[in-house]
């Protein structure tokens, strides 16, 4: 039987992703520095905030984050785990709509605001048209997500980011997948003056052969999809229900599971 493995795309082991949160002007100045390095992000927004104390309009934020991932962080930024359940469901549902008003696609991926949250929330999610959510539970590794609806990332930028980095860079071994998961807030890089530390950790993590630059979304669609396939009996042949190819690794040979067909494995 062939051993048929999951990679990313084009045979790639290592993922790299952003997450900042709030919608806040310096946002500007960092997708500037990412579209340069050609690194991608997600930005969890605040509709009903959005326009005020030195944050984006939602018309601004449309425009800017073209290419990346507009994503929910609720309408006012409440501490989710002290609310009633009507009132997360208000938070969520009514910051999709208007986020979606803007992105013109349907607004999945979300953020725990003040990184609160509890097993009832990661519950109610899903109901709620939520299909992913990260914490600020920093765990300093490079592991995939076991629970996408507690999505700890690898690192706060203020938190060894670019020793981190160049250990990412190293890693060589095909037994893994890895990712490297940096969030934060652009406003920070104002407050503590630090805008040369992510322009460094772009300029050295940036335009990497073998290296998959992905939004949280594209990662998530990504690891779904190739739950989707549909594998033969013996692992010789594969099909993809699915729209978007997966790349696989079978027999030590890398290949593309292209959408809406059937893949040979052997």
């Amino acid at each position: 039987m062939t051993n048929v493995l999951l990679t990313f795309p084009e045979g790639k082991h290592k993922v790299l992703t952003a997450s900042y949160d709030d919608g806040r002007t310096a946002d500007r100045r960092l997708v500037r520095i990412f579209n340069e390095h050609g690194i991608k992000g997600t930005f969890h927004l605040n509709s009903g905030l959005a326009g005020g104390n030195d944050r984006l309009t939602l018309e601004e934020a449309a425009e800017l984050y073209r290419g990346h991932e507009i994503a929910a962080h609720t309408v006012k930024h409440p501490t989710i785990a002290r609310c009633a359940r009507e009132q997360l469901v208000s938070e969520i549902s009514e910051d999709r709509k208007a986020l979606e008003r803007i992105a013109n696609y349907p607004v999945r991926g979300f953020s725990y605001p003040n990184g609160s949250f509890n097993r009832e929330i990661k519950e109610i999610l899903p109901y709620l048209g939520i299909e992913y959510a990260r914490t600020v539970n920093s765990h300093g590794d490079f592991r995939m997500p076991d629970d996408l609806m507690e999505w700890n990332p690898t690192c706060h930028h203020n938190r060894n980011l670019l020793e981190l980095t160049e250990t990412f860079k190293q890693l060589k071994t095909r037994q893994h997948l890895y990712m490297l998961y940096v969030w934060g807030h652009s406003y920070e890089f104002d407050n503590d003056n630090s805008w040369e530390l992510i322009e460094r950790f772009c300029e050295s993590a940036g335009g990497r052969e073998d290296i998959w630059y992905a939004t949280n979304m594209e990662i998530v669609e990504y690891l779904k999809g190739f739950k989707r396939l549909q594998f033969s009996a013996a692992m010789d042949f594969v099909y993809n229900p699915s729209y978007a190819s997966i790349w696989l690794e079978a027999g030590g040979a890398i290949i593309e599971a292209k959408g809406g067909g059937m893949t040979s494995l052997v």
